[in-house]
């Protein structure tokens, strides 16, 4: 993070409008590195670790998680110079004792980290055949089930801690469209697999609490935005694209006009707000105006799921102009994710595990559209085979400036990573088979 949290986030960079070649949908041009066997072994020894470590843990938000970090992320906030003062200690742990989280929270579960995990697992279950695989998938759903905020008459979930921002504290478990289209696609994908009523009818409630609960703010005839939770504003894109994902599936799996009505207006909303660039902001407020590589990676992971359920040709233009930029400003030399097109003025870190696991995954998604991301994701992975597996079986946090967080943290990102791996490995046993 910079010298606050990711919402602190606050430079981009404008470059000229970059648009890349376009393959038919369904083709995959260029050959993906051929290291399915070696990813198979990585994710046999991350489970046997997770088995061993559990599925709680500290977190990126550990440190102002707590009563202690929280008032001085919030001091931070009402008063710059105090404020910076008072968070300057806390960013020197971060920065050179990562492991000093467990004196600001205890460990706990993170139910996007569930809902990854979830996802993963059922990657392997349809990558491999084995049951067990499943059955893990499930276990995953369960605590999904249980962990869901109390309430809200639908299914939904948030953060398990306090979360101190510019606009005040929200409490734990108050839901988030940005944690809602997890849980979502990971009962979605075991539902396809598995089809118990019982998953049909956890799907239907989620799709309920987004298109009911979070809220739509007009910002043009034919867009809005939507709330981040019941009780804000809106203005973020991404929180935006996931609605609008969720939702466009929502509306086909459930036949339902008004979910597909809503959506429409939010994507209008995320491609109405794209910079000449390329890029997107965080936010449509003025103020946000960062861009950063997985909140980039999270807008156009929607849009290339939306686009491969309607096939909106503006989508597809959005997304061309989207890759070009991201391939010409988030990547560093050596071709490896970057945190920001342009880095805040103190940033205490190098590289992080989340860019990594989304990039992953994005090129993944749109691999068979841009080729030019085939390439992007060989580089990328041998990276992530290369340096970031450690001795236990678990990934490396963050590559700080000076050495590495080896703290595993299940939201940020080690299940993130576990799912795009697993849905590389499924994604490289269909192209053999087929």
């Amino acid at each position: 993070m910079g010298l606050a949290p990711d919402d602190l986030r606050n430079e981009g960079v404008i470059a000229p409008s970059t648009e890349v070649a376009i393959a038919p949908l369904g083709s995959r041009t260029g050959e993906v590195s051929p290291r399915g066997e070696e990813v198979g072994g990585v994710l046999t020894r991350f489970t046997k670790w997770l088995d061993a470590y559990g599925e709680e843990s500290r977190d990126h938000q550990s440190f102002f998680a707590g009563p202690i970090g929280g008032r001085a992320k919030a001091l931070y906030y009402r008063h710059k110079w105090l404020g910076t003062a008072a968070v300057a200690p806390i960013i020197f742990l971060e920065a050179f004792l990562p492991a000093a989280r467990q004196l600001f929270h205890e460990p706990t579960r993170f139910p996007i980290a569930d809902a990854h995990y979830a996802m993963g697992f059922a990657f392997l279950y349809q990558a491999t055949g084995e049951a067990e695989n499943l059955e893990r998938a499930i276990h995953f759903l369960r605590e999904l089930q249980r962990s869901r905020s109390p309430g809200f008459k639908e299914y939904c979930w948030g953060y398990p801690f306090d979360w101190v921002t510019r606009n005040g504290m929200l409490k734990a478990h108050t839901p988030f469209i940005t944690t809602l289209p997890y849980a979502y696609e990971a009962f979605l994908q075991v539902y396809e697999i598995d089809q118990r009523a019982e998953w049909r009818e956890v799907l239907e409630s989620i799709a309920r609490h987004a298109a009911d609960d979070i809220k739509d703010f007009k910002s043009s005839e034919t867009a809005s935005s939507c709330s981040y939770s019941p009780f804000d504003e809106g203005g973020v894109i991404n929180a935006a694209a996931y609605r609008a994902f969720l939702l466009t599936s929502a509306a086909r799996l459930f036949s339902n006009e008004r979910y597909a009505s809503i959506a429409e207006r939010n994507l209008n909303f995320v491609l109405e707000n794209q910079n000449e660039d390329g890029s997107w902001f965080y936010a449509a407020d003025g103020v946000r105006d960062f861009v950063d590589h997985f909140h980039t990676c999270f807008v156009m992971k929607a849009l290339a799921k939306i686009h491969r359920l309607t096939g909106h040709e503006t989508t597809l233009a959005a997304l061309s102009r989207g890759v070009g930029y991201y391939l010409k400003n988030l990547f560093a030399e050596d071709g490896l994710p970057k945190p920001f097109a342009k880095a805040p003025r103190m940033t205490v870190y190098k590289r992080e595990l989340y860019d990594c696991a989304e990039c992953i995954n994005l090129c993944l998604l749109l691999g068979d559209r841009f080729p030019q991301l085939n390439e992007k994701l060989r580089v990328v992975l041998g990276g992530i085979l290369q340096d970031w597996i450690k001795p236990d079986g678990s990934f490396r946090s963050r590559q700080l400036k000076f050495g590495w967080d080896n703290v595993p943290m299940h939201r940020w990102a080690q299940s993130q990573m576990f799912r795009s791996l697993a849905f590389y490995l499924h994604e490289k046993t269909a192209t053999v088979l087929a």
